[in-house]
């Protein structure tokens, strides 16, 4: 299975001050923006061609064989190998470099690159063996869309060489039928982030835009039966698909 990168501004949220006008009156809303935070062992950078580039972020996933990783779907495509490093913080040992192997998709996605299903389930090993959701000790369950006003934190690695993870909460919105986000300094390479609640992913940065057109309001496609449906046939072993080749762009 060959993966690809597809580097997008994934956006979040208004600018720290965003300026509301009611009548004459105007009112300074503070938006959150996103800080350095400690790894998360379930979240990490995905990169390509064996490289030193990371350029979208995944997540562990619960899953019956312990062995899925969770990101946007178009954080993959054909012509590239791509792995992924759960807890990464500037340097990975060898040992925590774990190799895509399979990718499943949605038919939507394969067939119109659909960016309502703008997710996307993989199949993870390393040459030394083992199960990546027993290596970091717990996953991510899937979850369903969040609804307006859940609170929620998302965690991502913006792209480049070494770095650690960014982290912001705030409650959801929704535009156009796509869970919303708002926050500032989520930059490219968040693509893929998961929406986390407790201990459930509700929502992985893509979707609308692929993800979002301006640097403070990021989107998820909305997690639903097809997101289950999607996790099981993952979890069977089913046919893996070979993503498509796009430089997605939806600005």
């Amino acid at each position: 299975m060959v993966l690809g990168l597809v580097l997008l501004p994934a956006a979040c949220g208004p600018p720290p001050g965003s300026i509301h006008a009611t009548g004459i009156r105007a009112q300074l809303v503070a938006i959150p923006v996103a800080v350095p935070v400690n790894p998360d062992p379930r979240v990490g950078p995905i990169f390509i061609e064996g490289d030193t580039l990371h350029i979208c972020t995944g997540s562990v996933v619960h899953s019956s064989r312990g062995d899925l990783i969770m990101t946007a779907a178009h954080c993959l495509a054909k012509g590239f190998t791509a792995t992924f490093v759960p807890g990464f913080a500037n340097v990975a040992a060898s040992s925590n470099v774990w190799t895509i192997d399979a990718v499943y998709l949605d038919p939507l996605w394969v067939a119109f690159k659909d960016p309502r299903v703008d997710y996307a389930f993989a199949r993870v090993s390393r040459p030394g063996g083992g199960l990546i959701e027993a290596q970091v000790g717990s996953a991510l369950s899937l979850g369903r869309a969040p609804a307006p006003g859940t609170e929620v934190g998302l965690i991502g690695y913006a792209a480049g060489i070494r770095g650690k993870p960014v982290g912001c909460e705030n409650s959801t919105g929704i535009t156009d039928g796509y869970p919303s986000f708002s926050c500032a300094g989520l930059v490219v390479g968040t693509s893929g982030s998961p929406w986390i609640r407790g201990s459930t992913v509700t929502g992985v940065t893509g979707g609308l835009q692929g993800g979002g057109c301006t640097p403070t309001v990021s989107y998820s496609a909305p997690f639903n039966q097809r997101t289950a449906a999607l996790l099981a046939r993952a979890e069977a072993g089913g046919r893996s698909q070979v993503p498509p080749f796009a430089f997605l762009g939806g600005c």
